[in-house]
């Protein structure tokens, strides 16, 4: 049986405007018939999928973390299940979930239609896969051009952090969960769903996509070079050990700042604090290798 599919490319993602042919051959070789939409503006994705919804079995994004979240309100709704080409710089989503960057085994992976229920976070009405975040990241965010990832890659995180991290100054937050408050200066406070963000740090060591619980850490230090020795232990989530790093782990967490402070999910800019954020539990289904 042919499977009918969407196929969303984001032609501004890293890999987006190169490989879209390739993907479309090697889609319609597995045996998909496609609905072919490319776009360069992500948040259109949502109509698009609404448009199409009762015309496909389910949908395939190809681009990076970015194009995932323009798409997953608009998934949640529909419940089609998600197919992924990590066509992206960072593609945390793709990484969490085993997926690799080769587009033909991307390709089988969603023609074998093996799907895993996931979790998703939502905060203030926006989903995300991976992790919201407030602080250095909104600023690393801001900085990171399509320029510069195109130029550097995965290294582009790392030379953009290290430019935003001397200039970075602690701001007072009230973190609430489970009717329990506390204050605390911080610079970087992440919320995450899934095990991977930035480019390949994780969150927590032993978090997972289902596991049905958010998971927060606030990096509360005083001067900003205490963050440097933190940067190695980020890339396996083993920095929550350490003193001047907190941690918790909910199902609904609440973090209110002073002023109203920009908070990015999957690295885009969506919403504002104050912030309730709550897991969603086996919200979509998503094509994931045989293995898993």
């Amino acid at each position: 049986m042919r499977h009918r599919a969407l196929l969303l490319i984001n032609r501004q993602a890293r890999r987006g405007q190169n490989c879209s042919p390739e993907v479309v051959n090697c889609l319609k070789e597995l045996g998909f018939d496609l609905i072919e939409k490319e776009t360069q503006q992500p948040q259109h994705l949502y109509e698009v999928i609404i448009r199409y919804q009762h015309e496909v079995d389910l949908v395939i994004v190809g681009g990076g973390d970015g194009t995932l979240n323009a798409a997953v309100d608009a998934l949640v709704e529909t419940q089609l299940p998600l197919g992924i080409l990590p066509l992206g710089t960072a593609n945390d989503l793709a990484r969490t979930l085993g997926i690799p960057n080769s587009i033909p085994e991307a390709c089988k992976i969603i023609a074998n239609n093996k799907t895993r229920r996931i979790d998703l976070g939502w905060v203030n009405g926006k989903h995300f896969f991976n992790v919201a975040s407030c602080g250095l990241s909104v600023k690393i965010t801001q900085r990171l051009t399509k320029q510069v990832k195109r130029r550097w890659g995965i290294l582009a995180y790392a030379i953009t952090a290290l430019q935003v991290i001397w200039k970075s100054r602690p701001f007072t937050t009230e973190i609430c969960i489970n009717d329990t408050c506390v204050r605390a200066k911080t610079v970087q406070i992440a919320v995450g769903n899934g095990r991977y963000y930035g480019g390949g740090m994780a969150v927590v060591h032993d978090a997972t996509i289902d596991d049905q619980r958010l998971d927060l850490y606030s990096v509360e230090i005083q001067h900003w070079w205490q963050i440097i020795p933190l940067l190695p232990a980020m890339r396996k989530g083993r920095h929550i050990f350490s003193p001047c790093v907190r941690t918790v782990s909910g199902q609904e967490i609440e973090i209110r700042t002073r002023k109203p402070r920009p908070i990015n999910t999957d690295g885009e800019i969506t919403t504002y604090t104050p912030a309730h954020f709550r897991v969603i539990p086996n919200a979509l289904d998503v094509l994931v290798p045989s293995k898993m």
